[in-house]
């Protein structure tokens, strides 16, 4: 009898040990198994993000376009000013400052967030981007469409001093997206030029 009371006990604690190493082995197939699928997922969701930042103002310019197109035949007929670039240079390169825009915008999304004050930073960044990416919308359809060309003016200064905004406020912890931001400045330096060329002679 003795015997047997004494051997009950070791019976339960084998098995309480291989229920331990189950359970810690279930857990770490199951870790290992989340280590490998959470990468996958945000790596996706990176190149989502990426391409709605990149195609934001693709398609932007692209309706800007297409309400604008049959403006166009009539503006190749105003006065132009001198250093006035052929028709065709217009399509090809607001294209490339679009999709740096874009890719600017990603940049900016993609910023490292360590306190609140970086994270209302960011969100202003987001912000200011996207209207002033509203106002280049209008701006087409002001200059092109309605003709309005002193109104576009005006409002094509506004919308240069959201760019010089946006690009100083990016210029410390931001460069790489600063830098892709100063050609649609100084492209933009270059509208105004003619948008006020154009209205005065025309």
């Amino acid at each position: 009898m003795g015997t047997t009371k004494k051997s009950t006990p070791k019976k339960s604690t084998v098995k309480t040990k291989t229920t331990k190493t189950t359970t810690k082995t279930v857990a770490k197939t199951t870790s290992k198994s989340s280590a490998k699928s959470a990468p996958a997922m945000s790596q996706a969701k990176q190149f989502w993000t990426a391409v709605f930042f990149v195609c934001c103002p693709l398609v932007v310019g692209t309706v800007a376009s297409l309400l604008t197109m049959n403006a166009m035949t009539s503006f190749g007929a105003l006065n132009q000013p001198p250093l006035a670039p052929p028709a065709w240079l217009f399509p090809v390169a607001w294209t490339i400052l679009y999709i740096l825009m874009g890719v600017a915008s990603y940049l900016i999304f993609l910023a490292p967030v360590r306190t609140k004050m970086d994270k209302s930073l960011r969100r202003a960044e987001l912000i200011l981007f996207f209207i002033q990416l509203a106002f280049n919308f209008c701006w087409t359809l002001f200059f092109f469409k309605f003709e309005l060309r002193f109104f576009a003016f005006g409002w094509l200064i506004a919308m240069w001093l959201m760019i010089v905004a946006l690009i100083v406020m990016t210029c410390k912890n931001r460069k790489a997206a600063m830098w892709l931001l100063v050609p649609y400045l100084l492209w933009c330096t270059f509208a105004a030029y003619l948008n006020i060329s154009i209205a005065i002679l025309n």
